[in-house]
């Protein structure tokens, strides 16, 4: 929960402090940075106490994977969730007394529909997630450097998709501001669960092939 609201409110906040938008790169470059390093730094925080998930996808593919159970899978799911709302409270408190807007949601950019938005979300998701997966194998992972490759490729993924999507790859920090923003942000929500799970989903698959798990 801590680490969900901690990368909502420094990834969200950020993106609204900067006016992200495509037409200006710093503004692109600094959200990505900002998502990145706050993912890196909840690693090192809390990554030995649960993880470090603070993303459903992340989750269902460890489930998928059989690293944890279904009930401390939906219990993950449902604290982040949590924490990307407090997060998100936290910023729309902050924006309401200053001449800022939104919450940073997600939806779709300009000239990409929903197809297109859904296929971003995917395979954008696959790549992060089967990173994540590598990245802490116990056998064939990074050790101690998997928490700056894990936030290093969110770096990449951002730098990407957010021409088509603002980047979610993560259901819960889609939810969080979507309630907050409401309008598109909440009718496009379906794209930011559907899309990153289904993305999640395949990465547990192909790591089970590339990995000669058995």
């Amino acid at each position: 929960m801590i680490g969900t609201m901690v990368l909502v409110l420094m990834g969200c906040g950020t993106a609204v402090s900067l006016g992200c938008t495509t037409a200006i790169t710093a503004t692109v470059v600094g959200t990505a940075m900002a998502f990145g390093l706050a993912v890196i730094a909840m690693a090192y925080t809390i990554g030995n106490i649960s993880g470090c998930h603070i993303n459903p996808a992340i989750t269902l593919a460890l489930w998928l994977s059989n690293k944890m159970s279904g009930k401390d899978a939906a219990m993950y799911v449902l604290f982040q969730v949590i924490g990307a709302i407090l997060g998100s409270a936290i910023l729309a408190l902050l924006t309401a007394n200053v001449d800022f807007a939104g919450t940073g949601a997600n939806s779709l950019q300009a000239g990409v529909g929903v197809i297109g938005g859904l296929l971003a979300e995917v395979f954008f998701t696959f790549v992060f997630v089967l990173v994540v997966l590598g990245a802490t194998d116990e056998k064939k992972g990074a050790g101690n450097l998997a928490g700056l490759a894990i936030g290093l490729t969110l770096i990449l993924v951002h730098l990407i998709c957010i021409r088509y999507t603002g980047t979610s790859v993560n259901p819960a920090r889609s939810i969080g501001p979507a309630l907050f923003q409401g309008g598109d942000a909440l009718k496009q929500l379906w794209i930011f669960i559907l899309g990153p799970l289904a993305g999640g989903a395949f990465a547990a698959g192909v790591w089970k092939l590339i990995s000669c798990e058995k």
